[in-house]
């Protein structure tokens, strides 16, 4: 307390003591592939803010194209603000998929990452990397192409695997009996494995290329990335960005038929689809996740990972803290506080926010064996909103008419 030597007025600042939980950002994106100019910036996660900067940085005064490139321009076309480019290239056109998970590693550093992408490849091995890195991150999702010539779309439904090489012939031993070990057999399968923290996204898209002016086929990794972004500003993470145009696709590179998606959207395959009157539209918001499991939807999954996230950003202060009632108090005061306003924003159920969501941390769920571990323990029950994926009309006919049953 201070000491008032002398009469008079005294006005001090006192803190209220609510520390407020702000949402963490959900749009960044991080691209790894091979750049126009395989020389700029190699092994480097470079911060992108528009289509000119990237042709400043990774083109410069090369001609070529890459899925890249196409991706970068595909993702701010669509609304992307943000996003990280590194360039794994070594001057070989091949040369980068082998160099895919060092520069996944690049990525772990920044935390803003939400999306990660690696535009146009479309091997097991590459699908693993992405899935592997962002479950070991847990905040973020990654967006899988699918191959660019799919033939059957029955494959597209089964996990594919890695062609082994043949075991090399021991010392001293025939061709003969070489020939009589069983080769490795292919699985035919195109689907990455299942994960909570992939989507896979089929067809590719026809689009006019931004540095060479040609019509050419991309993988939509980069436009997709860019929907996502869009509608996370228009709308919030909690509205699946789907039924959404795809800016700059003028066509597919294959029309998936309602008899097809009927097919893939159950085994996890976001299709793109034309229609007549709406143009080209993202039509999926599934996960890789099982059919049955609570993490099957895309915007669901994305706002479990921006909660936690941001709760556990803005719980920081609590560290090192007195263990007490006073602690417990100010933790449900402050995650309520914040997920109030996830409520009123509309990503939760419940009419009122006691119905979307409750934060216990009390004596029941901070025992006496708990504070003695040095830790404190919240609860915390949201109820996220679901897309309408099946909108149903039940119509029958009415044996009278509305005026006659008013009268």
């Amino acid at each position: 307390m201070p000491v008032y030597s002398s009469p008079g007025i005294y006005v001090e600042e006192v803190s209220g003591g609510s520390r407020p939980i702000e949402s963490v950002g959900t749009s960044t994106a991080g691209f790894v592939g091979t750049a126009p100019d395989p020389t700029a910036r190699r092994d480097e996660a470079v911060a992108v803010n528009s289509w000119s900067e990237f042709v400043r940085v990774f083109v410069g005064e090369s001609t070529a194209s890459t899925p890249l490139s196409r991706a970068v321009y595909g993702f701010f076309d669509n609304g992307g603000g943000r996003c990280y480019v590194v360039n794994i290239a070594t001057g070989h056109p091949l040369a980068g998929k082998g160099r895919q998970r060092s520069g996944l590693r690049l990525l772990e550093a920044i935390d803003e990452i939400a999306i990660v992408a690696a535009p146009g490849y479309t091997d097991a091995a590459s699908y693993e990397d992405l899935l592997a890195h962002c479950e070991l991150m847990g905040d973020r999702m990654a967006i899988l192409d699918g191959p660019e010539h799919t033939g059957d779309v029955e494959r597209l439904t089964r996990v594919g695997g890695v062609t082994l090489p043949k075991p090399p012939r021991k010392a001293g031993a025939s061709a003969e009996g070489e020939s009589q070990v069983a080769p490795v057999e292919e699985n035919s399968g195109l689907r990455p494995r299942q994960s909570d923290y992939g989507t896979f996204y089929v067809p590719w898209l026809v689009v006019r290329d931004p540095l060479t002016g040609e019509m050419t086929s991309t993988p939509p990794s980069g436009h997709v990335a860019g929907v996502w972004a869009r509608t996370d500003t228009t709308r919030g993470v909690h509205k699946a960005p789907a039924n959404e145009p795809v800016r700059g696709a003028v066509d597919l590179s294959y029309r998936v038929t309602k008899a097809e998606q009927d097919v893939l959207n159950p085994a996890g395959v976001n299709c793109i689809r034309h229609f007549p009157a709406e143009g080209i539209r993202i039509w999926g918001a599934r996960t890789l996740a099982a059919s049955a499991s609570e993490w099957r939807y895309l915007n669901v999954r994305r706002l479990f990972n921006m909660l936690k996230e941001s709760i556990g950003d803005g719980t920081r202060w609590i560290v090192f803290e007195p263990n007490d009632n006073l602690l417990w108090k100010s933790i449900r005061r402050d995650i309520g506080a914040f997920l109030t306003r996830v409520w009123r924003d509309g990503a939760l159920q419940g009419r009122t926010p006691q119905e979307a969501f409750f934060v216990k941390c009390d004596e029941e769920t901070n025992p006496a064996e708990v504070r003695d571990a040095g830790q404190v323990v919240t609860l915390i029950g949201i109820a996220p909103v679901k897309p309408a994926e099946f909108v149903i009309f039940k119509i029958s006919q009415s044996a009278g008419t509305g005026g006659e049953q008013g009268a």
